[in-house]
């Protein structure tokens, strides 16, 4: 597939533990935003405690070799334990028509 991949990773951190594990989250960020094919890895704050990260790949390739890469092994092992609830991983493609352009 040679179209963007956008993915969400939601992490329910147990609530003693929100602030580290938002902290494993941000130190990755700039490592990743380093990676070839990033083009966005953004944290969000969701209302019901969960962080969310939201990422945009320029293939789905690249968001795979993400996954393999040292930062991601950083995380897993930052959080390890500190969750709530198993990560949700959701990987998705846009729809294209004309509220959703080919160029995102």
């Amino acid at each position: 597939m040679n179209q963007a991949c956008i993915v969400t990773a939601t992490f329910t951190p147990l609530p003693e533990h929100y602030e580290e594990v938002k902290r494993v989250l941000m130190d990755a960020i700039p490592d990743v935003h380093r990676e070839e094919g990033c083009e966005l890895y953004a944290l969000h704050e969701e209302v019901e405690g969960r962080l969310v990260m939201i990422e945009k790949w320029s293939s789905r390739e690249l968001w795979q070799r993400h996954g393999e890469l040292e930062p991601v092994a950083r995380i897993q092992a930052g959080i390890k334990g500190l969750l709530r609830e198993e990560l949700d991983v959701q990987e998705m493609y846009g729809v294209v028509s004309s509220s959703y352009p080919e160029s995102l």
